[in-house]
């Protein structure tokens, strides 16, 4: 397990190793999600990434949010 510092200007910097390891590039677009004390930063990914993640889904088949168990 790797610990950075935040700077006096709320700035983070990441391992090399956890850079590597995640395929960070300078540049990238993080959301920043936090429940409770843990902060999650996800990489932001272009809409092209998301093609064919629904692929053979059928709209006819969605319920009603009510209806679900």
């Amino acid at each position: 397990m790797e610990s950075v510092t935040l700077s006096s200007k709320y700035q983070l910097v990441l391992p090399r190793q956890a850079r590597e390891r995640l395929r960070v590039r300078p540049g990238m677009k993080f959301t920043v999600i936090s429940k409770g004390d843990v902060i999650f930063l996800v990489p932001e990914r272009p809409t092209r990434a998301y093609r064919g993640v629904a692929k053979g889904t059928r709209a006819g088949r969605v319920r009603e949010k009510k209806d679900r168990l």
